[in-house]
């Protein structure tokens, strides 16, 4: 019981101790650490209105902001720190190996963070943008450091690893994207009157971008049964099935109409008999 009791006393009197030598030192620091924090957000927040008012993008402000606010604080915690006379030496050794073995084991998520803040700098898109990607396409809904989040027409989620875009072959067509496609008609049609017709009943569509470029329609190519028209326009990419499937029955609802022929392929069958 002696014992216990001269043990708990000498805990005390180094924690008397402590406090007695370093208590202003430990307190300043807390008051240091604090105003880290406080200073970071002001500042942190006094960047972000600066980044709005020069119009800057949304995810590149985000990026500056939180860039901003980290260095405060960490400006501050080594403040802190060299206040406690502590030397902030070892740490910084030890830091610098750690973060070599972290970087050796998380090579692939470091490379995405990487990736990300080369999208972010350079800007190859922003949100709200049409890309594709690897035959992967869909609108930028958000930018982050280590992933970027594509949105479809049908309300899907696409994630891609910002590795996988960094030099890659990007198509970035903005708010729309181009729908191509063809028909084809017999070779007695009048091919004039054919190309006329897709091309006004496409005209007579809303959906259709015409702002951006006319739509488009010609003869591609001549195959073994038909003359096959392309026809090219320019829709938004929110409603691009939609659009092309409207627009695909009026253009067949149109030939209809005109009595211009789409053929289907005839072959002829010649059977031989031996005599």
């Amino acid at each position: 019981m002696q014992q216990e009791l001269e043990s708990i006393q000498k805990v005390y009197n180094l924690l008397i101790e402590f406090f007695m030598n370093y208590s202003f030192q430990l307190v300043g620091a807390v008051i240091i650490i604090l105003l880290g924090f406080y200073v970071g957000k002001k500042v942190a927040t006094a960047v972000g209105n600066l980044c709005t008012r020069h119009e800057l993008d949304v995810t590149l402000t985000k990026f500056i902001v939180a860039i901003v606010k980290f260095g405060v604080i960490i400006g501050a915690s080594i403040v802190a720190i060299g206040k406690l006379g502590i030397t902030i030496t070892p740490f910084i050794a030890g830091i610098g190996a750690a973060s070599l073995g972290a970087g050796l084991a998380l090579q692939g998520t470091l490379s995405n963070y990487g990736a990300g803040i080369a999208i972010i700098v350079t800007r190859p898109f922003i949100v709200g943008n049409t890309i594709s990607v690897k035959d992967i396409f869909g609108i930028v809904e958000e930018i982050r450091l280590g992933y970027t989040i594509l949105l479809t027409e049908d309300g899907e989620q696409i994630t891609i690893p910002n590795k996988y875009i960094v030099g890659e072959v990007i198509v970035n067509s903005f708010e729309y994207r181009i729908v191509e496609a063809t028909v084809g008609v017999a070779y007695d049609s009048d091919v004039d009157r054919a190309i006329s017709v897709i091309l006004n009943k496409i005209e007579s569509f809303s959906d259709v971008i015409s702002q951006k470029a006319k739509p488009q329609v010609g003869i591609k190519e001549f195959a073994d049964s038909s003359v096959n028209i392309e026809y090219r326009y320019w829709a938004k990419t929110d409603i691009y099935f939609e659009t092309q499937y409207k627009i695909n029955y009026a253009i067949f609802a149109t030939l209809k109409e005109n009595n211009i022929e789409i053929p289907f392929p005839i072959r002829t069958v010649h059977l031989h008999q031996e005599s």
